[in-house]
C-alpha cells in the first residue's frame, strides 16, 4: 500500500525586518503547502567600521525577542488551525566552515543557538527533537559549502540537493548553480553526491531558500512520504529520510525497492526489484536509476506514447502562465497588474496546482467544471533585492482536466472570453497577447499606435502562455528496474525523473547493506 505524499518548503527565510509579515507568510504557505516549517533568518548586511559591507547576525537579545513572537504565533495557530502542521526553525551559518544549515524543532519550546562550528551546534540539540538541514551544499569548502567531515546523520538526516541557488547534486551537473555570483561558482567535494560517496545516510530534498515569499514556484519543494499528515507522523518520516525533492512541479514519485522505500536502509539480497510510480506535472521525458552515484539504468518515456491515438474522452494537464507586459524602462510607473479570470470546461476539473511566485494570489469558486481566480503579476524581477530572484516571474496554474477531445476550454480574463480547443492545447504551446492594450498605451503616452514592426507593442503587451498539454499517458507511468548483486558492503540506489519542460525530481536513496 502506497503512503501519502505531503508537500512543503523547508527553506522559507523570514528576515528580522519582516517579522510583521509573519501572518502574511503563513497564509500564503497555507494556500500552497500541506505543512510549513519556518526558517527565521537573523542575519543582515552591516557596514564594518572600515565601510565594507559584511553579513553578520543581529544581537542575540533582539533575535530572541522576535523568536518569542514566532513562538507565540505558532502556539496560537496550532490551536486555531490544527490541520496545518507548523515547525519553528531558524538559519544557522556559524563561521562558514561547515556550511549553512536550517535548524528545526519538533516542539515549540526550544531556542536559538549560534556557536561558530557545527560540532558545537549539535551539542545543544536534542536527538529526535531537532534536525539541522544543510543547504546550497556545492559551494567551496570553508566558504559556506558543506563540510561532510563534520556531518552528523543523527541531526542532519537529509540535505538540499536543489534550491533557488541551483543544483548541488554534484560539481558538474548540467543544471546550473549561478544565481548568487558572490557565493559561487559551484565546485566539487561538497556536493550531495560527495556526501553519499563518503558513506553518509543522507536523504535528498529541494526547497526554496526564498527571502521574499515562501513556497515560490521554480525554486524547489520538499515531499514527505508519510501515512498521516499530523506533526508527529511528518517528523518521524523526516527522521527516517522518507523524503524527496522537486525543482518545480509537484511531481508525485513513489519509489520502492524490495521491502524498502526511499530513505530506508535495508538488508541486501541477490536480486533487487525497483518499483517506480510517477504522476508528473508535464510529459515525462525519462527516468534514471543510479547505483552508487553512477547511472545504472534508464527508462525513456518520450516516444512511447505520442503516436497513440487518443480516446474521445481524455484526461490531460496543461500549464497556464500570466505576466510579461510593459517594459519598465519605457513605462517605469507600470509595475503590477491584477488579472481576474475564470476557466470553464464541459468536462471535469480533476486537479489544480498553484504555480505562484509572489503574494496576493487567490483561487476561488472551484467546482466540478469551473473555477475563478485573481492573480497579481509584478514587472520587477526583484533583482534589486539583496536575496531576490533574478528571472522574470509569472503566476499561473497547472490544470488537470477530463473532457472530450473535440471540446473547448473557456478562458475568461479581464472580461475577454477565449475559446481554446482541447486538441490545440495538446498540439503546441500558444500565446494570447493584449496587443490592443499595448497600442492604446503607446497612443496615450507617445502619440502613436502604428510602426513598421510590432516591437513597440508586442514587447510591452501583457501575455498569457498556454503551454502544450499532455494526455495522462504522457505524465503517468509505472515502471520496474531489476538489478543484481552488490558492489560494496553498502550500496545505494536513487531515482531521478526528468520532465519534458525541464523540471526534475530526485528521490532519496535506498541503501542496501550486506551485514544487516
Amino acid at each position: 500500500m502506497k503512503k501519502n505524499i505531503y508537500w512543503t518548503d523547508m527553506h522559507s527565510n523570514l528576515h528580522y525586518h519582516q517579522i510583521d509579515e509573519l501572518e502574511k507568510w503563513y497564509n500564503h504557505a497555507k494556500e500552497i503547502l500541506d505543512f510549513w516549517p519556518i526558517a527565521y533568518y537573523p542575519y543582515y548586511m552591516r557596514k564594518d567600521k572600515s565601510g565594507l559591507g559584511v553579513e553578520d547576525i543581529y544581537p542575540m537579545n533582539d533575535i530572541l525577542k522576535q523568536w518569542e513572537i514566532i513562538r507565540e504565533f505558532f502556539n496560537k495557530k496550532e490551536i486555531d488551525v490544527p490541520n496545518f502542521p507548523i515547525f519553528m526553525g531558524y538559519e544557522w551559518q556559524g563561521s562558514g566552515e561547515d556550511g549553512d544549515h536550517n535548524i528545526f524543532y519538533l516542539n515549540n519550546d526550544e531556542t536559538i543557538y549560534n556557536p561558530r562550528r557545527y560540532s558545537e551546534l549539535i551539542k545543544y540539540l536534542k536527538p529526535n527533537e531537532a534536525i539541522a538541514i544543510p543547504h546550497h551544499l556545492a559551494y567551496e569548502l570553508g566558504h559556506r559549502g558543506k563540510n561532510w567531515e563534520t556531518h552528523s546523520e543523527i541531526f542532519s538526516p537529509f540535505a538540499e540537493i536543489y534550491s533557488s541557488h541551483g543544483s548541488s547534486e554534484n560539481g558538474y551537473t548540467d543544471l546550473h548553480m549561478s544565481r548568487h555570483i558572490h557565493m559561487g561558482p559551484r565546485t566539487g567535494g561538497t556536493s550531495y553526491f560527495n556526501g553519499l560517496e563518503k558513506g553518509h545516510l543522507v536523504g535528498a530534498i529541494a526547497s526554496g531558500d526564498n527571502h521574499s515569499v515562501p513556497a515560490m514556484y521554480g525554486h524547489g519543494f520538499m515531499a514527505v512520504v508519510s501515512e498521516k499528515a499530523d506533526k508527529e507522523s511528518l517528523w518521524e518520516a523526516m527522521l527516517k529520510r522518507n523524503v524527496y525533492g522537486v525543482s518545480g512541479n509537484k511531481i508525485e514519485l513513489h519509489y520502492k525497492m524490495n521491502n524498502g522505500i526511499m530513505g530506508d536502509l535495508i538488508s541486501s539480497g541477490e536480486n533487487h526489484k525497483h518499483e517506480i510510480s510517477i504522476n508528473a506535472g508535464d510529459a515525462i521525458n525519462r527516468v534514471e536509476l543510479y547505483r552508487n552515484n553512477i547511472l545504472e539504468d534508464t527508462y525513456i518515456h518520450s516516444g512511447k506514447w505520442e503516436r497513440n491515438e487518443l480516446e474521445e474522452s481524455i484526461t490531460f494537464k496543461f500549464r497556464v502562465e500570466f505576466g510579461w507586459g510593459p517594459d519598465t524602462r519605457i513605462y517605469p510607473d507600470i509595475t503590477t497588474k491584477i488579472w481576474n479570470g475564470k476557466l470553464k470546461t464541459d468536462g471535469e476539473i480533476v486537479s489544480i496546482e498553484k504555480c505562484w511566485t509572489s503574494f496576493g494570489q487567490s483561487l476561488n469558486m472551484v467546482d466540478k467544471n469551473s473555477c475563478e481566480f485573481q492573480l497579481i503579476t509584478h514587472k520587477t524581477s526583484q533583482s534589486g533585492k539583496w536575496m531576490g530572484p533574478s528571472p522574470v516571474l509569472t503566476e499561473g496554474f497547472i490544470f488537470e482536466i477530463k473532457a472530450l477531445r473535440d471540446s473547448n476550454i473557456i478562458l475568461e480574463v479581464d472580461g475577454k472570453v477565449y475559446e481554446i480547443a482541447v486538441e490545440s492545447i495538446l498540439k503546441d504551446t500558444q500565446l494570447i497577447a493584449d496587443l490592443d492594450g499595448a497600442k492604446k498605451l503607446a497612443k496615450e503616452r507617445f502619440g502613436f499606435d502604428d510602426y513598421y514592426r510590432t516591437d513597440p507593442f508586442w514587447h510591452n503587451a501583457y501575455k498569457i502562455r498556454i503551454n502544450r498539454g499532455t494526455p495522462e499517458i504522457g505524465y503517468r507511468v509505472d515502471i520496474n528496474f531489476q538489478t543484481k548483486g552488490i558492489v560494496n558492503e553498502r550500496d545505494f540506489y536513487m531515482v531521478k525523473v526528468f520532465q519534458r519542460d525541464g523540471n526534475l525530481a530526485w528521490s532519496s536513496p535506498i541503501w542496501v547493506d550486506t551485514i544487516l
